[in-house]
């Protein structure tokens, strides 16, 4: 799709003259696809962002991996703690069988 040119525009109205200048190689669109569905385990779920000083992540990291355990399992594990002692039901899902 070729697009205006005001100023060739202007002089053309204006009687005087532009040179022909090649048209420029543009690159052909082509059709992308679609972007790939989300992983099957994050179907029907939310992400829950939040920021701690690197600190703290290290920590979880390293606690994490010596239980051999996701640092997403031991935040379920927190969250579920925190829903009983608030009286909730335990809804954070965990990987079976830890």
């Amino acid at each position: 799709m070729k697009r205006p040119n005001a100023l060739a525009d202007a002089l053309r109205n204006s009687g005087s003259t532009v040179a022909a200048a090649p048209a420029p190689d543009l690159p052909v669109p082509v059709e992308q696809e679609p972007p790939a569905a989300s992983a099957p385990s994050r179907r029907n779920t939310k992400a829950i962002t939040v920021h701690f000083p690197e600190e703290v992540r290290r920590q979880l990291k390293s606690m994490a991996a010596e239980e051999g355990r996701s640092m997403e399992d031991m935040i379920a594990e927190a969250l579920n703690l925190l829903f009983v002692r608030h009286r909730r039901a335990e809804l954070a899902p965990r990987k079976a069988g830890k």
